[in-house]
């Protein structure tokens, strides 16, 4: 009797421990998620170390700048019309020209002999030309005795046009004799042209008066052919800087647009140009268009061939609101920056309409009344808005002496 009554018993006793543990379980998984929501809630609110840096206002300007060579203004190519051996040379490397200087001759004793010649066959052609017009003058006289002597009967019909057509071939040769003359002139001034093609000399009619002799190519007692180049002749006193800008710039320039010229050879100092041409198309190969400045260059310091920097100002605007480019941030493809509470040590995210940037400067156009200070390293770990621990600043550092100092 005895074990019938115990078996139900250790049922429930088995039931009740089974219960408990599984209550026991429940507990335990329940306080588990409990942390770890605990734990992520204590996560987001981990406070992110970051720089800040103040809100500023002052100008700012919207510019290019583009790298570039000095070419010159103009630059000539002095050549001879004609063969011949370099006589004499004028001028050297470096030397001033002025237009009509004498530069260069060629030796010229076939040209000065073919202008003797041509002399010459004028002469001959005036003498022929005289001699037939005596005789033309004869001729008239004898058709107008003829024609008396017609009147009265005395010569024939005959007799008369025989004279007639003595004059009319003597008129003939006369027009012949001045054809030949004008010819053996145009002869004669060509050989003149030819002779003074030995003379090279400087000619422009624009420009600076004075040029300057920029390469020389060849040496007294060389051979020339018609068209060697023997010297260049380059114009200093305005330089033109040639930049290549792609198509991002390109439609932002315009003729006459100032600009500003610098180089690493004058520290310091800037030289101002205007933008005088552009090309009116955009290269394949580079995608880029070639623009030239002019600059003024009275002091001669710059030339061509020296290495440049161009500065183009598209535009300048004064007391605006500037912030670091760094401070720049985008949260769900929204652009702005985080704003600093440093009482409450946190920052939130605000939405801004950016403008011109200039060397690491962002001005803010919307809102314009932004003030305070904004996170330029550390935002990237922020979300819209979080606590930061900002960097103790060098005032509230306590001082420290010196090594000597603690021993003295």
């Amino acid at each position: 009797m005895t074990n019938k009554k115990n078996k139900p018993t250790k049922k429930i006793i088995l039931m009740t421990i089974a219960v408990l543990v599984a209550l026991f379980l429940a507990w335990k998984i329940i306080g588990l998620l409990n942390q770890g929501s605990e734990s992520s809630k204590d996560e987001g609110a981990v406070a992110v170390a970051v720089e800040i840096a103040p809100i500023t206002r002052g100008s700012l300007r919207d510019q290019a700048v583009h790298t570039g060579t000095l070419r010159a203004k103009t630059r000539v190519i002095v050549a001879p019309k004609i063969s011949g051996r370099l006589n004499q040379l004028h001028v050297d490397i470096g030397d001033q020209v002025r237009s009509g200087q004498l530069l260069a001759t060629v030796e010229d004793e076939e040209y000065r002999q073919q202008v003797i010649q041509a002399e010459a066959d004028m002469s001959v052609s005036a003498a022929t030309l005289e001699e037939a017009i005596s005789a033309l003058a004869i001729a008239g006289k004898n058709l107008e005795r003829a024609k008396a002597l017609h009147q009265t009967g005395v010569q024939s019909d005959a007799q008369l046009d025989q004279v007639g057509s003595q004059y009319q071939s003597q008129l003939a040769k006369v027009n012949v004799a001045k054809a030949q003359l004008a010819n053996r002139e145009a002869a004669l001034e060509n050989a003149r042209v030819r002779l003074s093609y030995t003379r090279i000399s400087a000619s422009w009619s624009q420009g600076s008066p004075v040029r300057y002799v920029g390469e020389r190519f060849a040496d007294v007692g060389s051979l020339l052919s018609s068209n060697s180049p023997i010297l260049s002749i380059v114009e200093l006193h305005y330089t033109t800087a040639v930049i290549n800008v792609t198509d991002q710039e390109y439609f932002r320039l315009k003729i006459g647009q100032s600009a500003t010229i610098s180089s690493t050879v004058y520290p310091g100092k800037q030289f101002p140009g205007k933008i005088s041409r552009i090309a009116p198309l955009l290269q394949e190969t580079s995608r880029q268009a070639r623009v030239e400045i002019e600059v003024g260059n009275e002091e001669l310091l710059l030339k061509p061939g020296m290495f440049i920097n161009v500065l183009v100002e598209f535009s300048h605007r004064d007391d605006v609101t500037i912030v670091p480019y760094n401070a720049l941030a985008k949260r769900n493809g929204e652009q702005g920056v985080f704003l600093v509470n440093q009482k409450e040590q946190s920052a939130r995210f605000q939405p801004v309409e950016t403008g011109i940037i200039e060397q690491g400067k962002l001005e803010i156009v919307k809102p314009a009344d932004l003030t305070g200070y904004v996170v330029v390293m550390g935002h990237y770990l922020l979300e819209k808005e979080g606590r930061i621990i900002l960097p103790e600043r060098d005032d509230q550092a306590p001082p420290q002496s010196l090594p000597e100092e603690k021993e003295k």
